[in-house]
Order: structure tokens, then sequence, then C-alpha cells
């Protein structure tokens, strides 16, 4: 029986010291913080990826990036066989084995072989890959170390986005020996391609604007784009990169969680134009905001609850035309604007659920449906489609007892099904999808942004003690602890129009966050800052007490 080579994992663990006293959780999408105290949990990660690979028989993948984070801040994920983020059960072996002394760090392991029943003998494939921050390339060796020790073929992909590492992980472990970075491009610009010939509007007519401007968040997703590009071909869509990484720092002051949190543009050089579509991603390329100024020159944002509206409506569309009765589903968290929810719906009749923040939760419930759409308000989201559903609808676009306009709206969505990558949020194909649609429906940007009008919303944290005295219910919209917090908020809600407020506590620091939304942007702010105190008093607040408005 095969065991543990414990000589060069402990000297290679003398080179990946832990820190004393540093203790680290697996968060929603893994381990993050600042990168100069994180060496031994990225090479702790890269033995635990061998681990899950010998157990599922799979090529696992391994993320070096902190996404929207600053550029002094790292992460690493472990993707599982299929693309998916890594089950949930494992989250906590991997946070064990993160925090364990050097002393006990061969323990540790020999009790996750022995709980997971792990066979050592099975040989190990371990796929890693690294976003452009400075300390992304010295803690992608670590996960090479860490992963060479327990004897893992490895394959350094070197810079990839985030949903590409998830793309490849899944086609590898499909069957699709072959599949690399170029295979990404090339299934993506000809799904798209492919979709855009069988829009027929597209040969005679083109939505307001012939370009679309991405913020590329000084990040990995800026060249990866213009490679996706020059695939596409600039005739069929003209993509214009900004903030490609040749001055400014990833994700400062630009990029889809600044853009949305700041409710503007990115700082530096955009020169925006009315009607003109802009969008942002994030520095792993894995979420996606568009936006645009309105005759006035006000700032108007299309955030991950537009982008589910529109892929929605357009899926229901086609499998109406199509005749393709299946279960088509939208989920959201409890950060989705209420407007979203009550146009998905009230207006369009499509199943809407509600998980909880984190798109890991979001997936699973996505799955559930036929087809699945999910997007958080963030704009991390994508499309999940069930097997036997996808060979449902290709069949109808070849059923000789269909008419030809049936044929034809079963060929678009299979095309569209194609074009967004099923594994996990991914902008650039999220990207192609949008703009897919926008020119099958002959649709400017404003055309797109009026099919609902946002309620004002507000977030906010306050400071507590201890977040654990906060606990949720009902995709964490409703508080079970203290008991005294939710009919005091449910009080005050009650108070102004469209009122709607919801609690949680951080997962990753000492902070309850707050969300409002109301009628007004001042009835909002109120309600915001009035929920804030009673967290405050309720539980445990500590710092500067809020200062309500009234």
């Amino acid at each position: 029986m095969a065991t543990l080579n414990e000589i060069p994992i402990l000297k290679l663990a003398e080179v990946h010291a832990k820190p004393k006293g540093h203790q680290m959780s697996y968060g929603t999408a893994g381990f993050r913080g600042n990168a100069s105290g994180m060496d031994h949990v990225f090479f702790r990660m890269g033995m635990l990826a061998v681990l899950r690979s010998k157990l599922m028989k799979a090529t696992i993948g391994v993320m070096v990036t902190a996404s929207h984070n600053p550029e002094h801040d790292n992460g690493v994920k472990l993707i599982d066989p299929h693309g998916e983020m890594l089950t949930q059960s494992w989250e906590e072996l991997a946070t064990s084995l993160a925090n364990v002394t050097n002393d006990e760090l061969i323990k540790e392991m020999k009790k996750i072989v022995d709980s997971q029943n792990i066979q050592l003998s099975n040989e190990a494939s371990v796929f890693i890959a690294r976003d452009t921050r400075p300390s992304s390339l010295a803690l992608s060796q670590a996960v090479l170390d860490g992963a060479t020790a327990l004897g893992a073929t490895c394959t350094n992909y070197g810079l990839l986005t985030t949903p590409q590492l998830h793309h490849i992980v899944a086609c590898y472990n499909g069957g699709n020996h072959n599949v690399n970075e170029e295979q990404y491009y090339q299934h993506y610009a000809n799904a798209f391609k492919a979709l855009l010939n069988e829009n027929l509007s597209y040969l005679t007519k083109k939505p307001v604007g012939s370009s679309v401007t991405v913020d590329c968040a000084n990040g990995v997703g800026a060249p990866k784009l213009v490679k996706l590009a020059e695939h596409i071909g600039v005739n069929i869509i003209d993509i214009v990169v900004h903030n490609n990484g040749q001055s400014g720092k990833l994700n400062e002051n630009c990029g889809a969680d600044y853009v949305k949190v700041q409710q503007r543009a990115p700082v530096e050089g955009l020169n925006m134009e009315p009607d003109h579509r802009y969008a942002s991603f994030d520095g792993d390329a894995d979420r996606l905001v568009y936006y645009t100024l309105d005759s006035d020159c006000n700032f108007v944002l299309l955030d991950g609850d537009k982008i589910a509206a529109l892929f929605a409506v357009y899926i229901k569309e086609l499998l109406n035309k199509a005749d393709i009765n299946v279960r088509l589903g939208v989920v959201q968290t409890a950060y989705a604007n209420g407007s979203s929810t009550n146009y998905i719906s009230t207006e369009e009749n499509i199943e809407v659920a509600c998980a909880q923040t984190g798109v890991k939760h979001l997936h699973k419930v996505a799955t559930a449906f036929d087809i699945g759409v999910y997007f958080e308000a963030n704009g991390h989201g994508t499309v999940t489609v069930k097997d036997d559903c996808l060979n449902k609808i290709r069949s109808a676009a070849t059923s000789e007892e269909k008419l030809q306009e049936q044929k034809l709206a079963a060929n678009k969505l299979t095309a569209f099904l194609d074009v967004v990558n099923q594994t996990v949020g991914d902008a650039m194909s999220d990207l192609l999808a949008v703009e897919a649609i926008l020119q099958d429906k002959g649709w400017s940007i404003r055309d797109w942004s009026c099919i609902y009008t946002e309620l004002p919303n507000r977030q906010a944290k306050v400071k507590v003690a201890d977040r654990t005295v906060i606990e949720t219910t009902d995709a964490e919209r409703k508080v079970t602890k203290p008991p005294a917090l939710q009919p005091a908020i449910d009080k005050v809600v009650a108070e102004y129009p469209c009122g709607r407020s919801f609690v949680r506590p951080s997962g990753t620091e000492d902070v309850v966050r707050v969300y409002a939304e109301s009628d007004t942007q001042e009835n909002t702010d109120k309600l915001a800052k009035r929920v804030s105190l009673l967290v405050y008093e309720l539980a445990g607040g500590v710092g500067e007490k809020p200062q309500p408005a009234f």
C-alpha cells in the first residue's frame, strides 16, 4: 500500500513555513488575504489538490487569484472535475490543512487520507494557472511545490482568467485531452459567430452603437479579451479594451466591483459618451457589469440583475418560439434589486429562486432547473443546462415535425447555450452573450436598461464584537438570532414605501452587512441607517454608533 513520502513533504514545508498564529478559512471562493503571509497556504493547497485528484480519479484545477481584491492581496481556490467550485465538504478539510503547524502537517494529511478513503497509489493530475498580480508567479510555484511533493503530474498554464481554467479542467475531464487556451478562444468565437448567423435580424439591422468599450481592471482579462476578439474579427464585433494593465494598478479605481459599488465609471480616461456600451470585468474576469450615460449624461448601471433578466427573457422567447416545454428558472440572492425580481417573476412569469450569497450556492440551486440562469448583482453568473434538456433542444432544431420558424428558434437557443460558460461566471463569454442578444433584438443599451427601473438601494456595514451572534435563515433574508432583531427590522421597514432590508454577518470579518431599498434614495438612506442602528444596539456593535437621520 502506498504511503505519504514524508521527507520531501517536510523539507518543502520548511521552505513554505506557516507563520505563527496565522489562521485562515476557506471562504466563498477559496483563501484570500495579504499575499505576504500566504505562501504556506498555496503550498498546502497544492497537496490538497493531489489528494482530491487521487480520490476523484480526475484532474483538479488550482487558480491563483484574489479576483476583485486589491493588488497586494492574493488567493487560491480549487476547481473540481466538472469545472465547478470545490465541493463544500472539502472546504473544512482545506481550512484544517491550512491552519495546522508544520509539526502536525503529516498527521493532518493522513487524517484526510483516512477519512476520505483515498488510495494513495492512484495517479494524480493538477492544472495550475494564475492572474497578473506581482505575487502570483511565486505563489503558483508554491502550489507546484506542494503538488509535485506528492508525485502529481502538473500542467502550469501560466496566465489565464479564472473561467478559462474552469473551462479547461471541465473539457479535459470530459474527454478532450487536447484542450488548451487556444481551444477556449476557438470555442467561444465560433459559438458567437454561429449565434449571429442564426440571428436573421443581424443581417438587416444592428443596435445603436457599433462597438463596446471594456474596462479590464488592469487585469489578466485584458490580453485574453484581445485574443478572443482577434478570433472573432473586428468586422463582426468591435471590442475596445480599456485599462489593459499597461498603467494603473489592478482593480484600483476601476473594474466591475468598483463600478458596481461606487455607481460610477472607472476614474481614468474613459471619456464616456451617451448611449455607448461600456462594460467592466474584475481582476480575474469572472464578473461583468455594463453601463452607459443617458441623454442628460447621467450614469446608468446595468448590473448582474439586468444581465440575468436579459438572458432569462431571451431564453424564454426562444423556448416559446421553438415550442419546447422545459423548466426555466432564475436564481438570485437577497441583494437582487426588488424591481428585477418583480419584473422576472410577475411581468415575465419566470420562476425565481433565492440562494445564499456566493456563486457556489446559486450554482447549486440553478442546476435544479432544466435551464437555470443565475447572477449575483455584482455581475458574477452564468446559465446551467441539464444534458437531457440540451438534447431536447438540439433534437427540436432538426426535427421534421417542427415548423421552420420553430427549428430556427431551437438552433438559436442551441448556439446561445454554447456561448455561455456553464462551469462558472465568465466575463468574456457573458459579454459575447449580451452582445449577441442585443444584435438579435436590434436593441440599444438604452432599450435594455428600460426593461425595468431599479429601486434605490444602499449597502452599509456595522462593526460588532462577534459576528457569530447574528444567525439567519431564508437565504439570509431573515434573522433568527438575536431574536429581537428581526421584529425590530420589520417594524422599521414597514414605515417606508417599497421598503426592504436584511442583515447578514460577513464571512471574513467581524462586521454585519446591511442592505436596504425603498422608493427614493433619501428614504433608502434613512432606512439603511436605522437598521444599522438596530444592529449596533441588539448585536453588540463596537466603535462609532450609527447616526440615523429622521
